[in-house]
Protein backbone atom coordinates (compact mmCIF):
# COMPACT_ATOMS: atom_id res chain seq x y z
CA UNK A 1 0.00 0.00 0.00
CA UNK A 2 2.92 2.23 0.89
CA UNK A 3 3.80 2.40 -3.55
CA UNK A 4 -0.28 4.07 -3.62
CA UNK A 5 0.54 6.05 -1.12
CA UNK A 6 3.46 7.36 -2.99
CA UNK A 7 1.65 7.99 -6.36
CA UNK A 8 -1.30 9.80 -3.88
CA UNK A 9 1.72 12.12 -2.80
CA UNK A 10 2.79 12.84 -6.33
CA UNK A 11 -0.55 13.94 -7.21
CA UNK A 12 -0.55 16.33 -4.28
CA UNK A 13 2.41 18.04 -4.03
CA UNK A 14 4.36 17.97 -7.43
CA UNK A 15 5.02 21.17 -8.84
CA UNK A 16 7.60 23.15 -10.85
CA UNK A 17 6.58 21.66 -13.58
CA UNK A 18 9.58 21.76 -16.19
CA UNK A 19 9.07 24.55 -19.75
CA UNK A 20 8.66 21.10 -21.87
CA UNK A 21 5.96 19.84 -19.78
CA UNK A 22 3.84 23.01 -19.74
CA UNK A 23 4.37 23.50 -23.56
CA UNK A 24 3.23 19.71 -23.50
CA UNK A 25 0.30 20.09 -21.64
CA UNK A 26 -0.59 23.35 -23.85
CA UNK A 27 -0.10 21.47 -27.20
CA UNK A 28 -2.35 18.74 -26.02
CA UNK A 29 -5.05 20.46 -24.46
CA UNK A 30 -5.77 22.39 -28.15
CA UNK A 31 -5.49 19.16 -29.73
CA UNK A 32 -7.72 17.70 -27.56
CA UNK A 33 -10.17 19.81 -27.45
CA UNK A 34 -9.81 20.19 -31.50
CA UNK A 35 -10.94 16.81 -32.05
CA UNK A 36 -13.21 16.79 -29.73
CA UNK A 37 -15.18 19.86 -31.58
CA UNK A 38 -14.76 17.55 -34.77
CA UNK A 39 -16.05 14.35 -32.87
CA UNK A 40 -19.30 16.31 -32.41
CA UNK A 41 -20.52 14.96 -35.83
CA UNK A 42 -19.22 11.38 -35.35
CA UNK A 43 -21.57 8.48 -35.56
CA UNK A 44 -24.33 8.76 -33.30
CA UNK A 45 -23.37 11.83 -31.06
CA UNK A 46 -27.04 13.49 -31.65
CA UNK A 47 -28.49 10.04 -29.90
CA UNK A 48 -26.36 10.44 -27.09
CA UNK A 49 -27.02 13.61 -26.42
CA UNK A 50 -30.43 12.88 -26.03
CA UNK A 51 -30.13 10.31 -23.48
CA UNK A 52 -27.40 11.16 -21.58
CA UNK A 53 -29.79 14.75 -20.91
CA UNK A 54 -32.20 11.40 -19.48
CA UNK A 55 -29.35 10.39 -17.87
CA UNK A 56 -28.38 13.18 -15.78
CA UNK A 57 -30.47 16.48 -16.93
CA UNK A 58 -29.25 19.77 -15.32
CA UNK A 59 -27.71 23.02 -15.98
CA UNK A 60 -24.13 22.25 -14.59
CA UNK A 61 -21.42 21.60 -17.95
CA UNK A 62 -21.89 21.83 -21.61
CA UNK A 63 -21.62 19.65 -25.04
CA UNK A 64 -18.86 20.95 -26.72
CA UNK A 65 -19.76 22.92 -29.76
CA UNK A 66 -23.82 22.65 -29.45
CA UNK A 67 -23.82 23.66 -26.48
CA UNK A 68 -26.56 21.51 -25.10
CA UNK A 69 -26.91 21.37 -20.78
CA UNK A 70 -26.76 18.55 -18.75
CA UNK A 71 -24.98 17.32 -15.62
CA UNK A 72 -21.48 17.27 -15.17
CA UNK A 73 -21.29 13.55 -15.14
CA UNK A 74 -23.57 13.22 -18.36
CA UNK A 75 -21.42 16.32 -20.17
CA UNK A 76 -18.17 14.28 -19.35
CA UNK A 77 -19.78 10.92 -21.17
CA UNK A 78 -20.67 12.95 -24.20
CA UNK A 79 -17.72 14.86 -24.62
CA UNK A 80 -15.20 11.94 -24.01
CA UNK A 81 -17.18 10.14 -26.83
CA UNK A 82 -16.74 12.90 -29.19
CA UNK A 83 -12.86 13.21 -28.26
CA UNK A 84 -12.22 9.23 -28.96
CA UNK A 85 -14.99 8.49 -31.57
CA UNK A 86 -12.72 9.64 -34.83
CA UNK A 87 -10.01 7.92 -33.31
CA UNK A 88 -7.88 11.04 -33.75
CA UNK A 89 -6.92 11.80 -29.98
CA UNK A 90 -3.43 11.80 -28.91
CA UNK A 91 -1.97 8.95 -27.53
CA UNK A 92 1.05 8.02 -25.02
CA UNK A 93 2.63 4.75 -26.82
CA UNK A 94 4.57 3.33 -24.61
CA UNK A 95 1.57 2.78 -22.20
CA UNK A 96 -0.83 2.16 -25.20
CA UNK A 97 -3.41 4.69 -23.80
CA UNK A 98 -5.15 7.75 -24.96
CA UNK A 99 -5.47 9.59 -21.39
CA UNK A 100 -6.30 13.25 -22.51
CA UNK A 101 -9.63 11.53 -23.89
CA UNK A 102 -11.05 10.44 -20.58
CA UNK A 103 -9.05 12.95 -18.21
CA UNK A 104 -10.00 16.75 -19.88
CA UNK A 105 -13.93 15.55 -20.62
CA UNK A 106 -13.98 15.27 -16.88
CA UNK A 107 -11.87 17.79 -15.59
CA UNK A 108 -14.06 20.37 -17.61
CA UNK A 109 -17.36 19.40 -17.04
CA UNK A 110 -16.25 19.57 -13.12
CA UNK A 111 -14.94 22.87 -13.65
CA UNK A 112 -18.25 24.08 -14.97
CA UNK A 113 -19.77 22.50 -12.21
CA UNK A 114 -17.44 24.08 -9.63
CA UNK A 115 -17.70 27.83 -11.13
CA UNK A 116 -21.30 27.56 -10.95
CA UNK A 117 -20.93 26.65 -7.49
CA UNK A 118 -18.54 30.01 -6.85
CA UNK A 119 -15.44 27.91 -6.99
CA UNK A 120 -13.66 28.78 -10.28
CA UNK A 121 -10.37 26.71 -11.64
CA UNK A 122 -7.45 28.62 -12.93
CA UNK A 123 -5.22 27.90 -15.84
CA UNK A 124 -2.36 27.87 -13.87
CA UNK A 125 -3.87 24.85 -11.73
CA UNK A 126 -4.96 23.34 -14.46
CA UNK A 127 -1.72 22.69 -15.84
CA UNK A 128 -0.49 20.72 -13.50
CA UNK A 129 -3.13 19.08 -12.50
CA UNK A 130 -3.56 17.28 -16.08
CA UNK A 131 -0.07 16.60 -16.07
CA UNK A 132 -0.33 14.82 -13.09
CA UNK A 133 -3.37 13.06 -14.44
CA UNK A 134 -1.14 11.70 -17.27
CA UNK A 135 1.45 10.48 -15.33
CA UNK A 136 -1.02 8.43 -12.86
CA UNK A 137 -2.97 6.48 -16.01
CA UNK A 138 0.30 5.91 -18.42
CA UNK A 139 1.97 4.68 -15.02
CA UNK A 140 -0.71 1.51 -15.31
CA UNK A 141 0.69 0.72 -18.75
CA UNK A 142 4.41 2.12 -18.84
CA UNK A 143 5.05 -0.29 -15.67
CA UNK A 144 3.49 -3.70 -16.98
CA UNK A 145 5.18 -6.14 -20.34
CA UNK A 146 1.78 -7.92 -20.33
CA UNK A 147 0.19 -7.83 -23.52
CA UNK A 148 -3.14 -5.52 -23.15
CA UNK A 149 -5.95 -6.94 -22.10
CA UNK A 150 -8.42 -4.16 -21.39
CA UNK A 151 -9.19 -1.08 -23.03
CA UNK A 152 -6.52 1.24 -20.98
CA UNK A 153 -7.99 4.78 -22.45
CA UNK A 154 -11.14 3.87 -20.49
CA UNK A 155 -9.35 1.78 -17.33
CA UNK A 156 -6.35 3.63 -16.72
CA UNK A 157 -7.52 6.43 -18.13
CA UNK A 158 -10.31 6.90 -15.74
CA UNK A 159 -7.44 6.67 -12.58
CA UNK A 160 -5.49 9.35 -14.42
CA UNK A 161 -9.37 11.35 -14.40
CA UNK A 162 -9.91 10.87 -11.08
CA UNK A 163 -6.63 11.95 -9.83
CA UNK A 164 -7.02 15.05 -12.16
CA UNK A 165 -9.97 16.20 -10.18
CA UNK A 166 -8.61 15.30 -7.14
CA UNK A 167 -5.25 17.86 -6.93
CA UNK A 168 -8.34 20.72 -8.15
CA UNK A 169 -10.32 19.74 -5.54
CA UNK A 170 -6.86 20.79 -2.80
CA UNK A 171 -7.54 16.55 -1.80
CA UNK A 172 -4.88 16.13 0.58
CA UNK A 173 -2.78 12.62 0.24
CA UNK A 174 -5.75 10.24 1.86
CA UNK A 175 -8.48 12.19 -0.25
CA UNK A 176 -6.71 11.45 -3.29
CA UNK A 177 -6.59 8.12 -1.86
CA UNK A 178 -10.08 7.62 -1.24
CA UNK A 179 -10.69 8.89 -4.75
CA UNK A 180 -8.51 6.70 -6.65
CA UNK A 181 -10.57 3.72 -4.59
CA UNK A 182 -13.94 4.69 -5.29
CA UNK A 183 -12.65 5.25 -8.74
CA UNK A 184 -11.22 1.64 -9.35
CA UNK A 185 -14.79 0.38 -7.74
CA UNK A 186 -16.17 1.64 -10.74
CA UNK A 187 -13.30 1.22 -13.77
CA UNK A 188 -14.76 -1.12 -16.83
CA UNK A 189 -13.23 -1.35 -19.89
CA UNK A 190 -12.89 -4.05 -22.85
CA UNK A 191 -11.56 -4.43 -26.04
CA UNK A 192 -13.95 -6.51 -27.65
CA UNK A 193 -15.84 -3.45 -28.95
CA UNK A 194 -11.97 -2.91 -30.46
CA UNK A 195 -12.35 -6.40 -31.96
CA UNK A 196 -15.90 -4.95 -33.56
CA UNK A 197 -15.87 -1.63 -34.53
CA UNK A 198 -18.35 -0.81 -31.88
CA UNK A 199 -19.06 2.65 -30.96
CA UNK A 200 -18.95 1.26 -26.99
CA UNK A 201 -15.27 1.58 -27.85
CA UNK A 202 -15.78 5.44 -27.18
CA UNK A 203 -18.59 5.34 -25.05
CA UNK A 204 -16.07 2.92 -22.49
CA UNK A 205 -13.81 6.48 -22.20
CA UNK A 206 -17.26 8.45 -21.48
CA UNK A 207 -18.29 5.97 -18.54
CA UNK A 208 -15.01 6.18 -16.77
CA UNK A 209 -15.14 9.95 -17.47
CA UNK A 210 -18.28 10.27 -15.28
CA UNK A 211 -16.99 8.29 -12.68
CA UNK A 212 -13.89 10.24 -12.24
CA UNK A 213 -16.33 12.85 -11.19
CA UNK A 214 -18.73 10.80 -9.16
CA UNK A 215 -15.36 9.32 -7.49
CA UNK A 216 -14.17 12.86 -6.02
CA UNK A 217 -17.66 13.35 -4.89
CA UNK A 218 -17.56 10.39 -3.00
CA UNK A 219 -14.05 11.33 -1.18
CA UNK A 220 -15.31 14.76 -0.82
CA UNK A 221 -18.30 13.18 1.08
CA UNK A 222 -15.99 11.27 3.05
CA UNK A 223 -16.11 7.91 2.11
CA UNK A 224 -13.15 6.08 1.86
CA UNK A 225 -12.47 3.83 -0.86
CA UNK A 226 -9.99 0.65 -0.26
CA UNK A 227 -6.11 1.86 -0.39
CA UNK A 228 -4.49 -1.22 -1.90
CA UNK A 229 -5.78 -1.00 -5.08
CA UNK A 230 -2.78 -1.36 -7.62
CA UNK A 231 -0.59 -4.71 -6.07
CA UNK A 232 -3.28 -5.62 -3.34
CA UNK A 233 -4.82 -9.38 -3.71
CA UNK A 234 -7.37 -8.29 -6.06
CA UNK A 235 -5.83 -4.86 -7.16
CA UNK A 236 -5.88 -3.55 -10.42
CA UNK A 237 -2.34 -4.75 -11.65
CA UNK A 238 -3.17 -8.24 -10.70
CA UNK A 239 -6.27 -8.79 -12.14
CA UNK A 240 -5.98 -6.23 -15.25
CA UNK A 241 -2.60 -6.60 -16.35
CA UNK A 242 -2.34 -10.08 -14.98
CA UNK A 243 0.31 -9.32 -12.15
CA UNK A 244 3.19 -8.49 -14.22
CA UNK A 245 4.16 -5.48 -13.37
CA UNK A 246 7.35 -2.91 -11.32
CA UNK A 247 5.45 -0.54 -9.78
CA UNK A 248 8.37 0.19 -7.59
CA UNK A 249 11.11 0.45 -10.13
CA UNK A 250 8.56 3.25 -11.76
CA UNK A 251 8.03 5.38 -8.82
CA UNK A 252 11.07 6.98 -8.14
CA UNK A 253 10.14 8.24 -11.91
CA UNK A 254 7.44 10.43 -10.58
CA UNK A 255 7.79 14.40 -10.50
CA UNK A 256 11.10 13.61 -12.52
CA UNK A 257 10.13 12.20 -16.23
CA UNK A 258 6.90 13.85 -17.01
CA UNK A 259 4.79 11.43 -19.39
CA UNK A 260 3.35 14.35 -20.97
CA UNK A 261 5.91 14.97 -23.00
CA UNK A 262 5.92 11.41 -24.07
CA UNK A 263 2.31 11.66 -25.83
CA UNK A 264 2.38 11.56 -29.63
CA UNK A 265 0.01 13.19 -32.25
CA UNK A 266 -2.26 11.37 -33.92
CA UNK A 267 -1.89 13.21 -37.28
CA UNK A 268 -4.60 10.83 -39.37
CA UNK A 269 -8.39 10.07 -37.55
CA UNK A 270 -7.38 6.31 -37.17
CA UNK A 271 -5.91 4.03 -34.38
CA UNK A 272 -2.87 4.75 -33.92
CA UNK A 273 -1.18 1.42 -34.79
CA UNK A 274 -2.14 1.86 -38.61
CA UNK A 275 0.29 5.18 -38.77
CA UNK A 276 3.08 3.33 -39.92
CA UNK A 277 1.80 2.31 -43.04
CA UNK A 278 0.33 6.02 -44.05
CA UNK A 279 4.07 7.70 -42.97
CA UNK A 280 6.11 4.60 -44.71
CA UNK A 281 3.85 5.02 -47.71
CA UNK A 282 4.39 8.87 -47.97
CA UNK A 283 7.93 8.59 -47.64
CA UNK A 284 9.20 6.15 -50.29
CA UNK A 285 6.66 8.02 -52.96
CA UNK A 286 8.27 11.52 -52.13
CA UNK A 287 11.89 9.55 -51.95
CA UNK A 288 11.36 7.50 -55.52
CA UNK A 289 8.81 9.71 -56.81
CA UNK A 290 6.35 6.84 -57.71
CA UNK A 291 2.55 7.48 -57.84
CA UNK A 292 -0.22 5.65 -56.19
CA UNK A 293 -1.18 4.04 -59.57
CA UNK A 294 1.94 2.56 -60.07
CA UNK A 295 1.74 0.12 -57.02
CA UNK A 296 1.31 -3.52 -56.87
CA UNK A 297 1.58 -4.58 -53.43
CA UNK A 298 2.51 -3.12 -50.01
CA UNK A 299 4.08 -5.21 -47.19
CA UNK A 300 3.76 -4.29 -43.48
CA UNK A 301 6.35 -5.88 -40.97
CA UNK A 302 4.93 -4.83 -37.60
CA UNK A 303 5.44 -6.04 -34.13
CA UNK A 304 2.30 -8.66 -32.26
CA UNK A 305 0.25 -5.47 -31.00
CA UNK A 306 0.04 -4.28 -34.23
CA UNK A 307 -0.90 -7.08 -36.02
CA UNK A 308 -3.20 -8.27 -33.53
CA UNK A 309 -5.19 -4.81 -33.17
CA UNK A 310 -5.31 -3.43 -36.77
CA UNK A 311 -4.24 -6.66 -39.14
CA UNK A 312 -7.41 -7.43 -39.72
CA UNK A 313 -9.33 -7.96 -42.69
CA UNK A 314 -10.48 -5.83 -44.83
CA UNK A 315 -14.53 -5.54 -45.17
CA UNK A 316 -16.39 -4.70 -48.32
CA UNK A 317 -18.38 -2.77 -46.12
CA UNK A 318 -16.87 -1.49 -42.81
CA UNK A 319 -18.64 0.44 -40.02
CA UNK A 320 -16.36 3.75 -39.76
CA UNK A 321 -15.33 2.56 -36.34
CA UNK A 322 -13.53 -0.68 -38.12
CA UNK A 323 -12.26 0.92 -41.17
CA UNK A 324 -11.18 3.30 -38.65
CA UNK A 325 -8.73 -0.02 -37.31
CA UNK A 326 -8.25 -1.58 -40.41
CA UNK A 327 -4.50 -1.13 -41.12
CA UNK A 328 -5.58 -2.64 -44.80
CA UNK A 329 -8.17 -0.08 -45.20
CA UNK A 330 -6.23 2.74 -44.08
CA UNK A 331 -3.47 2.39 -46.35
CA UNK A 332 -5.77 1.67 -49.20
CA UNK A 333 -7.76 5.65 -48.07
CA UNK A 334 -3.75 6.67 -48.42
CA UNK A 335 -2.90 5.37 -51.90
CA UNK A 336 -6.57 5.62 -53.14
CA UNK A 337 -6.91 9.73 -52.44
CA UNK A 338 -3.04 10.80 -51.07
CA UNK A 339 -5.10 11.59 -47.66
CA UNK A 340 -6.49 10.55 -44.79
CA UNK A 341 -8.87 12.88 -42.83
CA UNK A 342 -11.72 12.77 -41.31
CA UNK A 343 -13.96 12.62 -44.38
CA UNK A 344 -12.51 9.34 -45.21
CA UNK A 345 -14.04 7.25 -43.24
CA UNK A 346 -18.34 8.71 -43.77
CA UNK A 347 -20.62 7.75 -46.11
CA UNK A 348 -20.55 6.55 -49.33
CA UNK A 349 -15.94 7.02 -48.89
CA UNK A 350 -16.53 3.42 -46.67
CA UNK A 351 -17.34 1.87 -49.69
CA UNK A 352 -15.26 3.17 -52.38
CA UNK A 353 -13.97 0.54 -54.69
CA UNK A 354 -10.65 2.53 -55.43
CA UNK A 355 -10.04 2.04 -51.69
CA UNK A 356 -11.00 -1.60 -51.11
CA UNK A 357 -8.49 -2.24 -54.36
CA UNK A 358 -5.58 -0.69 -52.90
CA UNK A 359 -6.59 -2.40 -49.10
CA UNK A 360 -6.43 -5.40 -51.20
CA UNK A 361 -2.79 -5.43 -52.41
CA UNK A 362 -1.67 -4.73 -48.61
CA UNK A 363 0.20 -7.56 -46.58
CA UNK A 364 0.53 -7.48 -42.81
CA UNK A 365 2.78 -9.38 -41.29
CA UNK A 366 4.65 -10.17 -38.11
CA UNK A 367 8.22 -8.69 -37.65
CA UNK A 368 8.84 -11.25 -34.40
CA UNK A 369 9.45 -8.20 -32.42
CA UNK A 370 9.46 -9.63 -28.34
CA UNK A 371 7.76 -6.38 -26.69
CA UNK A 372 3.89 -7.80 -26.66
CA UNK A 373 3.21 -3.59 -26.14
CA UNK A 374 5.78 -2.25 -29.17
CA UNK A 375 4.35 0.38 -31.96
CA UNK A 376 7.56 0.07 -33.74
CA UNK A 377 9.83 0.10 -35.07
CA UNK A 378 7.81 -1.31 -38.59
CA UNK A 379 9.48 -2.07 -42.22
CA UNK A 380 7.06 -0.71 -44.97
CA UNK A 381 7.99 -2.17 -48.44
CA UNK A 382 6.54 -2.00 -52.05
CA UNK A 383 6.56 -4.00 -55.24
CA UNK A 384 5.80 -1.58 -58.09
CA UNK A 385 4.08 -2.48 -61.87
CA UNK A 386 7.62 -2.05 -62.98
CA UNK A 387 8.86 -4.72 -60.87
CA UNK A 388 10.73 -2.55 -58.79
CA UNK A 389 10.79 -2.27 -55.12
CA UNK A 390 11.51 0.17 -52.39
CA UNK A 391 11.53 -0.47 -48.22
CA UNK A 392 11.50 1.97 -45.32
CA UNK A 393 12.26 1.03 -41.77
CA UNK A 394 10.58 3.58 -38.88
CA UNK A 395 11.99 3.80 -36.00
CA UNK A 396 9.11 5.81 -34.95
CA UNK A 397 5.86 6.70 -36.31
CA UNK A 398 5.61 10.54 -37.71
CA UNK A 399 3.67 11.80 -34.76
CA UNK A 400 5.80 10.16 -32.07
CA UNK A 401 7.73 12.50 -30.09
CA UNK A 402 10.82 11.51 -31.75
CA UNK A 403 9.19 13.06 -35.01
CA UNK A 404 6.86 15.33 -34.10
CA UNK A 405 4.45 17.70 -35.57
CA UNK A 406 5.59 21.26 -35.79
CA UNK A 407 3.67 23.51 -33.47
CA UNK A 408 2.38 25.10 -36.72
CA UNK A 409 1.01 21.53 -37.58
CA UNK A 410 -0.52 21.30 -33.99
CA UNK A 411 -2.48 24.71 -34.66
CA UNK A 412 -3.11 23.74 -38.37
CA UNK A 413 -5.03 20.24 -37.35
CA UNK A 414 -6.73 22.08 -34.76
CA UNK A 415 -8.06 24.72 -36.92
CA UNK A 416 -9.64 22.08 -39.72
CA UNK A 417 -11.08 19.75 -36.69
CA UNK A 418 -12.96 23.07 -35.71
CA UNK A 419 -14.01 23.02 -39.24
CA UNK A 420 -15.78 19.14 -39.09
CA UNK A 421 -17.82 19.81 -36.14
CA UNK A 422 -21.85 19.32 -36.69
CA UNK A 423 -21.17 22.97 -37.47
CA UNK A 424 -18.54 24.95 -38.36
CA UNK A 425 -17.06 27.10 -35.11
CA UNK A 426 -16.70 30.42 -36.00
CA UNK A 427 -13.08 32.19 -37.04
CA UNK A 428 -13.56 34.29 -33.79
CA UNK A 429 -13.92 31.56 -31.57
CA UNK A 430 -11.19 29.24 -33.32
CA UNK A 431 -8.33 31.81 -32.60
CA UNK A 432 -9.81 32.84 -29.49
CA UNK A 433 -9.19 29.35 -28.23
CA UNK A 434 -5.79 29.35 -29.83
CA UNK A 435 -5.03 32.14 -27.47
CA UNK A 436 -6.55 31.52 -24.63
CA UNK A 437 -4.72 27.64 -24.34
CA UNK A 438 -1.58 29.57 -25.21
CA UNK A 439 -2.19 31.68 -22.47
CA UNK A 440 -3.38 28.66 -20.13
CA UNK A 441 -1.39 29.97 -16.97
CA UNK A 442 -3.18 33.26 -16.61
CA UNK A 443 -6.53 32.03 -17.27
CA UNK A 444 -8.51 32.96 -14.29
CA UNK A 445 -11.89 29.88 -14.97
CA UNK A 446 -11.24 27.51 -17.36
CA UNK A 447 -14.77 26.83 -17.57
CA UNK A 448 -14.07 29.74 -19.80
CA UNK A 449 -12.63 27.37 -22.15
CA UNK A 450 -15.87 25.60 -23.02
CA UNK A 451 -17.68 28.58 -23.76
CA UNK A 452 -15.00 29.28 -26.78
CA UNK A 453 -15.82 25.80 -28.09
CA UNK A 454 -19.82 26.83 -28.38
CA UNK A 455 -21.03 27.25 -32.37
CA UNK A 456 -23.41 29.81 -31.70
CA UNK A 457 -24.04 32.68 -29.42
Amino acid sequence: MRDFEAVAEHVVRARDLPPGAVAAVGTFLLDTLGVGIAGSSGAGVGALVGLARDWGPGDEATVWLTGERMSAGSAAIVNAYMIHCLEFDCVHEGAVLHPMATILSAVLAWAEREAARGRRVRGADLIPALAVGVDVSTMLGLVTDAPIRFFRPATAGGFGAAASIARLAGYDTRGVMDTLGAQYAQVAGTLQPHAEGSPMLGMQVGFNARAAIQSADLAGAGFRGPHDIFTGQYGYLKLYEMDDHDLPGFLPSLGRDWQIEAMSHKPYPSGRLTHGVVDGLGQLMRAHGFAARDVVAVRAEVPPLVHRLVGRPDMAEPEANYAKLCLRFVAGVFLARGRVDVPDFRGAALRDPEVHRHAAMVDVVLDGNPDQNALDPQRISVRLVDGAEHAITLPHVYGHPEVPLSAAENEEKFRRCCGYGRVALPGDRVEALVAAVAGLGGVEDVAGLVRLTLGEG
